[in-house]
């Protein structure tokens, strides 16, 4: 019998956020009777904790800078100690903090973009140089996967992409089931049934902008029975707790920290919003898809790759508070528009965006770049429909 594949899937941090969930996903659905998944993350978290719970190999070496160097020589003791075969990177500081230790061991590198380093708030020379570095990155890797069209047209500005694919994110639609239910969140935080909820998950970050959703909540009409529900951390949360209580709107927001239970609070939700400046493809988005509720996002190209304006959910303009709330205001007026777009959300994700899929398209990366002698007879061309679905650019 040939031996299994050993992939290292490494992340930067140990904190759930979209590339995390990515990797929980696809750890879970890799084939296990070819593939045996390592996990290495440059911070701790909850997504370890979840990965040793499944009885997957996992490793921390804290660092939270890329291309750190003094981290290189423990990541290849790592490689050369857990035997293994192929390295797939997700996102910049993964990927700058284990490529020398793979070439260095000769071992095949699969680099996954979950949205460039470079973004549109930045300094042109900070963005250049965020473009430079990504660059170096893509040439260290046999294959770099972009997880949508947008994200490769973009890389197209800088590089010719030459080496790489589309595979788009999946969701595990056996954890984000509509019809499961098992804790009622509505009741821990006191929301009454006829209250439309809506809802917002996500790291609060200048990417996410947490200020616009709550301009919009200030610009709703007064009788309109909506609350919403702000979850996740991050740097700019206490800015905007203080924007809520200067817009006066603190009645009509709760904030709470990042949970581990999602599915069950976008069960809780009527209308789930993301008015997120740039993205590479949401995997939050596509969460709240899987769960059947409608959509509010910001029409931004990785957006428009998921979401029919009108069809499956509703686009606004990014920065456009005004236009957010005439969606918002529009959903939560009518629970007939609101059941058919997430019913069509829901039929979007079954049709075309499930981890299975997606994991089953990586496999065939990964039997295509590991050396011969890690897989034996396992070594394999991509079947035909698959070089047809992912025809390199």
């Amino acid at each position: 019998m040939p031996s299994k594949i050993r992939v290292l899937e490494t992340i930067r941090q140990g904190q759930v956020g979209g590339g995390e969930t990515h990797v929980l996903d696809l750890v879970q659905a890799l084939d296990k009777s070819q593939f045996e998944p390592v996990v290495l993350s440059f911070t701790p978290g909850p997504m370890i904790d979840r990965l040793m719970a499944m009885g997957v190999r996992t490793h921390v070496i804290h660092t939270e800078r890329p291309f750190n160097v003094a981290t290189w020589r423990r990541v290849k003791r790592l490689l050369r100690e857990e035997r293994i075969d192929l390295v797939h990177a997700h996102g910049t500081r993964a990927h700058s903090n284990t490529f020398w230790a793979a070439r260095q061991l000769g071992l095949p590198v699969i680099y996954t973009v979950h949205g460039w380093s470079f973004h549109l708030d930045q300094k042109p020379l900070a963005r250049k140089a965020c473009q430079l570095a990504e660059k170096l990155l893509m040439r260290q890797a046999g294959t770099t996967i972009c997880v949508s069209e947008s994200n490769r047209r973009d890389g197209l500005k800088f590089s010719d992409m030459t080496r790489a694919v589309v595979i788009k994110n999946g969701i595990n639609l056996h954890r984000f089931n509509p019809s499961l239910r098992t804790y009622n969140v509505r009741a821990e935080l006191g929301i009454a049934p006829d209250v439309v909820l809506v809802g917002y998950i996500a790291r609060m970050t200048a990417q996410k902008d947490p200020f616009t959703m709550l301009r919009a909540v200030a610009a709703l009409p007064a009788g309109l029975n909506v609350k919403f529900l702000l979850v996740g951390n991050g740097d700019l949360k206490a800015g905007a707790q203080q924007l809520a209580r200067a817009l006066g709107i603190e009645a009509k927001v709760i904030f709470t920290d990042f949970r581990q239970d999602i599915p069950d609070v976008l069960q809780a939700l009527d209308i789930y919003c993301l008015p997120s400046l740039w993205e590479g493809l949401p995997i939050g988005i596509l969460e709240a898809m899987a769960m059947g509720k409608p959509v509010i996002a910001s029409s931004i190209e990785a957006t428009k790759e998921i979401i029919e304006h009108g069809v499956n959910g509703l686009l606004v303009p990014i920065k456009a508070p005004a236009q957010l709330a005439a969606a918002i205001q529009q959903l939560a007026s009518s629970q007939e528009l609101r059941r058919t777009l997430g019913a069509h959300a829901y039929q979007t994700i079954q049709a075309g965006f499930t981890a299975e899929a997606m994991t089953r398209q990586v496999e065939q990366l990964y039997l295509q770049q590991v050396p011969r002698s890690a897989g034996g007879e396992r070594k394999q061309r991509l079947n035909p429909a698959f070089e047809l679905a992912i025809e390199y650019k």
